[in-house]
């Protein structure tokens, strides 16, 4: 039932889809800074320190020091390798030597200012220990791993370090049947998860992380540790498993209980987080990363998090944010759930609606509580405890902010996820993801208050590999990202690779503005001010740009010609006009690409002009913006012969715009290459989406209601161009070339309607042909009746009259042998065989002669001579 209303719901699906990653535009030839080893893969761990000014990084067997500035700068590099006696215990439990049973270094924690706490599998047989930063080695007391690191290499976990405690989710055995949440102190007992379903039901971790707020609560709780995870449902049992997001918390305070609960959380509790799209009841119900993005208040902290579908199929991936209030909202106040005493339902969990014990199970130690003397959990009475343990499920749900996904793709895997808040040069702020995919493109996306606008995308790994670790920094302004090949370090803006104002006005990237006096679209932290920037996209505000010049191309006729013209924005459609007239579709031999204009059999009538123009919707200000990206003058490389007829030539510069705009275009000075868009000729209508922007132009009309704008540009009329050839000024070598296809088109049609002909004759002649055929044919060729075909005489004698001997002849017959004749059709009539042929006149002809006695004898009167019988009756004959 789940399968049918996901394939139900993607049919609507596609139609509430914001992007079209087929336009976005993908740079592969920016400068970014890889880091790479040979013989060392996986370099999945990554830990930034900004105090230290270094990314650590770690990979199979070692651990890498780079400058956090420039990650192709190596400082130190450690080797943690598997001794023989594990490799040899690795193996005999059937893992393999050359994949499995190496050391893949999966936990990197800064411990202080001196030491890093490190963790790898050590061929599934996980072992931890500290690195000195000072001489960047290992201490060589190795402890045991197990819950601080996974046994499986490609397992997913999470850890934390909080106040030198490590804070993990794992598994606790070398088969991974026995997850934990658990906290590891030097100070203190170990604390973990009860081994329960109803706690943890195979659970995939994928991020935890301290919240902060022990000081600025009014209540007075302590600091708390969430896991996000993904889990099967307790809640339902269906035929499949069923995937439900989770988010759970813990108290930093926490101690386990007295008697009940003993080294185990007594603040264990966990919620289920909503990603899903309510108008077409769409979930996505798988979590693969969580960033965290903090404000100057814990309060105003905002959780992002990346969702797949559990059907691999749907191809689809969402951004969801949800505020922290909500969370602990959900935590404080939810109601809880019990396991369903009916054991035929699917649901196995149902709400409690008894009595909460007091001190609410779960809760924080909390001023109220200490004024009832419980200074910690060791002081919380079992009955709570018991609750707690029973009833570590709660109802309630984390939504969404605004109840639905910030980012919705289709065809992209999500993998990693960073944020970033920039504040813009209008003093908004702007929440900026980046997106990392599972073949190793990164997405830019700015969050508005009426969606989300992708910026761009980039290719980062090298083979199109995952992206397994994605870690920003506001410092460096740089993202870094860990794939199985190396480590890959890129600037959060390319803002150098607009080249004009156009393109860096309507990229709408917060971090670039247009510089006027370097004409350069810089960032604005490293610009004065002066700076044009606005995310709305009005491009209004840059200044006129510098006119285009005819790029001549010559080709020679009957060949192909393409016209390059590159789309500098990711929202852009190209517009191709051609002497004045926009080219369509249905244009004669032309093809528009996503790379330029390919004009198939050029002949002399594509001669002329081609000018290419990008037409971008300014949602915000409601108008279109065009901007003109090349021109062209294609030319017949003709070979020598008569001279042409006298023609204007083609003059070198700008042409008169074809774009009704501003003054400039008004007087042709070519000044302009960016007007708001008026297009004649009824160009292609454009589909963008949109909230409602302002309207300001008479000729957009805007729904207010709708997200989708249709803009119906106004037809104007366009100047005639005087400087290109038309297709009246023909040369010879032309017309003859047109003569000689009139001649072939002619000569091919004489020739069907001969073979037309023939094939018509030689079917008439056969005899294939009706009625009206064979009459003429034996007016032409005379009633030359023979008896080679007889059943064509039977068959037509309602069309031929029966001469008056053979009636005589049947006259006759009837009378001497009437008796005869009667016994014979009774008998016609009692036998089951069809013997009569169909005959015009429903008789059957007879071809005996005279008075001959044989005739008497055979049967039903048929001459066997002249018509053979097919039937059972034929052996008479």
């Amino acid at each position: 039932i789940l399968e049918g209303l996901i394939y139900s719901a993607l049919c609507c699906l596609k139609k509430v889809l914001r992007f079209n990653f087929q336009s976005i535009d993908v740079n592969r030839e920016l400068d970014l800074m890889l880091f790479s080893e040979p013989g060392i893969s996986n370099y999945s761990t990554l830990l930034l320190s900004e105090e230290h000014d270094a990314l650590y990084v770690g990979a199979r067997e070692a651990i890498f020091e780079l400058s956090k500035r420039n990650v192709t700068l190596r400082n130190n590099k450690v080797q943690w390798t598997v001794a023989e006696d594990p490799m040899t215990m690795c193996t005999l439990k059937g893992k393999s030597k050359e994949r499995d049973c190496l050391n893949y270094i999966r936990v990197l924690q800064l411990v202080d200012a001196e030491r890093l706490y490190v963790c790898g599998t050590h061929a599934f047989q996980p072992q931890c220990d500290y690195l000195n930063l000072a001489d960047f080695s290992l201490a060589g007391r190795p402890e045991d791993g197990r819950g601080k690191c996974s046994f499986d290499p490609t397992q997913s976990f999470t850890t934390v370090m909080v106040d030198g405690e490590l804070y993990s989710g794992t598994a606790y055995n070398f088969l991974g049947s026995e997850p934990i949440i658990s906290r590891y102190s030097p100070s203190q007992s170990l604390l973990r998860t009860e081994y329960s379903t109803s706690w943890l039901n195979e659970p995939s971790f994928v991020y935890a992380d301290v919240i902060r707020g022990g000081e600025h609560e009014e209540d007075g709780e302590d600091d708390k540790i969430y896991y996000f995870f993904t889990e099967v449902s307790v809640e339902y049992e269906f035929f499949g498993k069923l995937l439900i997001p989770r988010v759970a918390r813990v108290c930093q305070g926490d101690l386990g209980g007295q008697r009940t609960l003993q080294k185990k959380w007594t603040s264990f509790l966990k919620a289920k987080l909503v990603c899903s799209m309510p108008e077409l009841n769409f979930v996505f119900n798988v979590v693969h990363d969580v960033f965290i993005l903090r404000a100057s208040e814990p309060k105003e902290t905002v959780i992002y998090g990346v969702f797949t579908s559990q059907w691999g199929n749907v191809g689809l991936s969402a951004v969801c944010a949800y505020d922290m209030r909500a969370v602990e909202e959900v935590f404080s106040k939810g109601k809880y759930m019990q396991k369903a005493t009916v054991e035929q339902s699917h649901t196995k969990w149902v709400r409690f609606n008894g009595i909460t014990p007091s001190p609410r199970p779960g809760a924080c130690i909390n001023n109220q509580m200490r004024q009832q003397n419980i200074t910690n959990s060791l002081h919380l009475p079992d009955k709570t405890l018991q609750f707690v343990r029973d009833h570590p499920l709660l109802e309630d749900t984390v939504l969404p902010i605004g109840n639905r996904p910030r980012l919705i793709t289709k065809d992209v895997n999500y993998t990693q996820l960073v944020v970033e808040r920039v504040q813009a040069l209008d003093r908004n702020i702007y929440d900026v993801i980046f997106t990392g995919t599972d073949k190793g493109v990164l997405h830019k996306s700015v969050v508005f208050e009426g969606g989300v606008h992708m910026v761009e995308e980039l290719q980062l790994t090298k083979n199109s590999e995952p992206i397994k670790t994605l870690l920003l920094s506001s410092e460096t302004r740089s993202l870094y990202a860990g794939s199985d090949s190396g480590v890959a370090q890129s600037p959060t803006a390319f803002c150098s690779k607009y080249l004009f104002c156009d393109d860096c006005i309507m990229a709408r990237d917060p971090y670039c503005a247009w510089d006027p006096p370097t004409a350069a679209c810089v960032n604005i932290m490293d610009a004065p001010s002066q700076l044009i920037q606005s995310l709305d996209g009005n491009a209004d505000k840059c200044p006129a740009g510098k006119s285009f010049d005819y790029q001549r191309v010559s080709v020679k006729p009957g060949s192909s010609a393409e016209l390059p013209c590159l789309l500098r924005s990711n929202l852009a459609q190209v517009l191709w006009r051609s002497n004045g007239s926009v080219l369509t579709d249905a244009s004669r031999f032309h093809l528009v690409t996503e790379n330029g204009l390919l004009i198939y059999s050029v002949a002399p009538e594509d001669q002329g002009s081609y000018e290419c123009w990008s037409v971008e919707l300014a949602a915000a200000v409601g108008k279109n913006f065009s901007r003109l990206l090349v021109r062209y003058i294609l030319t017949l490389d003709l070979p020598p012969g008569p001279a042409p007829r006298s023609g204007p030539a083609p003059r070198s510069g700008p042409a008169p715009p074809f774009f009704g705009g501003k003054e400039d275009a008004a007087e042709g000075n070519g000044k302009t290459d960016r007007v708001p868009l008026t297009l004649a000729l009824a160009p292609p209508t454009l589909l963008l989406t949109s909230q409602s922007p302002p309207q300001t132009d008479a000729s957009l009309t805007l729904p207010p209601s709708s997200s989708t704008i249709k803009i119906q540009p106004k037809k104007q009329p366009l100047p005639p161009i005087s400087n290109v050839h038309h297709p009246d000024s023909r040369d010879p070598a032309a017309e003859y070339l047109q003569r000689n296809n009139a001649t072939a088109l002619l000569f091919l049609f004489l020739l069907f309607f001969l073979l037309f002909l023939a094939a018509l004759v030689y079917n008439c002649y056969m005899q294939y042909l009706p009625a009206p055929c064979l009459r003429l044919r034996a007016a032409l060729l005379g009633d030359n009746k023979s008896t080679h075909q007889p059943e064509y005489l039977a068959c037509e004698a309602g069309l031929m009259e029966t001469s008056a001997n053979d009636k005589i002849n049947l006259t006759e017959q009837s009378t001497q042998n009437g008796s005869q004749n009667t016994n014979n059709l009774r008998a016609l009539r009692d036998t089951g065989y069809e013997t009569e042929p169909e005959c015009a006149n429903g008789q059957v002809p007879s071809h005996s002669s005279g008075g001959d006695s044989n005739s008497q004898e055979k049967p039903f009167d048929v001459d066997c001579e002249f018509q053979p019988i097919q039937f059972a009756d034929a052996d008479d004959c």
